[in-house]
């Protein structure tokens, strides 16, 4: 004999092959990786970045954030472990900087190579350098120098230029 089956059954069998569905697109769905910086301070700053990809060093700016703002400067996967920061304030002056040197100019760029910067017409910037430890997306914090607990030094190893122990500092520092 067959079993008739009631819409409250179907509806509830429904939703549950509903709801596999969804967690099936939700578990499919690539993870967001991104590299993200925040500007924690009560400025706008404006923002530089550097980092080596298949095709050699790259640097690349201007991204100009109002106070307490965040800014994705690169999207989807990361291409390097180590990216490189260059921030100004643009209210209160200072700068967040470092002693791994990179080209930039004052208006928006996107450079390809880091030597001779001032023989190609660019201006030598230090950066500081941002170690993402491989992960998949990374968020960096611009706090101003009360706010910013001390750095943990950086690890000796770096592709670029050694930093000086505690360099790479998020800090801002007065000119």
């Amino acid at each position: 004999m067959a079993r008739l089956i009631g819409p409250r059954v179907r509806r509830r069998r429904a939703g549950i092959f509903w709801l596999a569905g969804a967690l099936a697109l939700l578990f499919a769905t690539p993870a967001v990786a991104d590299f993200r910086l925040c500007n924690n301070t009560g400025s706008r700053v404006g923002i530089a970045i550097g980092y080596k990809d298949s095709d050699g060093w790259t640097t690349e700016g201007w991204w100009n954030l109002s106070a307490r703002n965040c800014e994705t400067l690169v999207k989807g996967q990361l291409v390097a472990r180590y990216y490189y920061v260059y921030a100004v304030d643009y209210d209160r002056g200072g700068e967040w900087s470092g002693k791994a040197f990179m080209c930039t100019r004052d208006k928006e760029f996107t450079i390809k190579g880091i030597e001779d910067c001032l023989a190609r017409g660019y201006d030598r910037t230090g950066f500081f350098e941002v170690d993402t430890s491989e992960q998949r997306s990374w968020t960096v914090q611009l706090t101003e120098s009360t706010d910013q607990a001390p750095q943990q030094p950086l690890p000796q190893s770096t592709p670029l230029i050694p930093s000086p122990s505690g360099g790479g500092s998020q800090q801002k520092q007065t000119k």
